[in-house]
């Protein structure tokens, strides 16, 4: 019995692990509710799941220490994201109404520009809660490292593709699991990539 319940047993490891990702993402939800916190939120929420990779610290107390940190900058990124994504909707919608051929060749257009801002949305919070830059650079980051990491980014977008898929056309416990699990889930899943990425960027220490 002594053995069932001790801290090395793979089952406990995993369900204290399963607790702090639940915990992670409660943290993520509330801290979002304003909205305009989002690109905060999110920061922190990489940052810890990257520190609970490798059992940095404490999961609450890094998880509010990134989003202080981060909170002016990671916030600029957000509305500028939000804003561009806010326009093309506003763009694919407009084109996807229109008729003829020109329409739908802008139309493809779009949605292709919208792969690459979801694909630019997958590293920019992650390298603004990783590495001290400006604004500006922190985005042209993010333009780059997807493409020097293709293999990362295709497996991302893979799965977020699959998460939506599933949320949209299957039954309503995966949208409950998602919304108790999913966000922090995907967050703890990618910074596995993130990880990975990051310390070839990062100077060995003498």
């Amino acid at each position: 019995m002594r053995g069932l319940f001790s801290p090395d047993n793979p089952v406990i490891r995993f369900l204290a692990k399963l607790g702090y990702i639940w915990i992670l993402n409660f943290l993520w939800l509330v801290t979002s509710l304003p909205i305009f916190t989002i690109g905060a939120s999110t920061t922190a929420l990489i940052y810890s799941c990257m520190k609970l990779h490798g059992e940095e610290g404490y999961l609450v107390k890094n998880y509010f220490h990134s989003f202080r940190e981060n909170f002016r900058q990671a916030t600029m990124i957000w509305l500028i994201y939000a804003g561009i994504g806010a326009l093309l909707v506003l763009d694919l919608w407009f084109w996807k109404r229109q008729g003829g051929s020109g329409a739908k060749l802008v139309w493809a257009g779009s949605i292709a520009v919208g792969i690459f801002y979801v694909i630019s949305l997958l590293y920019v919070f992650a390298i603004q809660s990783k590495f001290v830059n400006s604004v500006k650079d922190t985005i042209h980051f993010s333009l780059i490292l997807p493409y020097r990491h293709w293999k990362e980014t295709i497996l991302m977008l893979v799965v977020i593709a699959a998460v939506v898929w599933f949320n949209v056309n299957t039954i309503f416990l995966v949208n409950f699991l998602t919304i108790n699990f999913g966000i922090a889930g995907i967050a703890y899943l990618f910074s596995v990539y993130y990880i990975n990425i990051f310390r070839r960027y990062i100077p060995e220490e003498e």
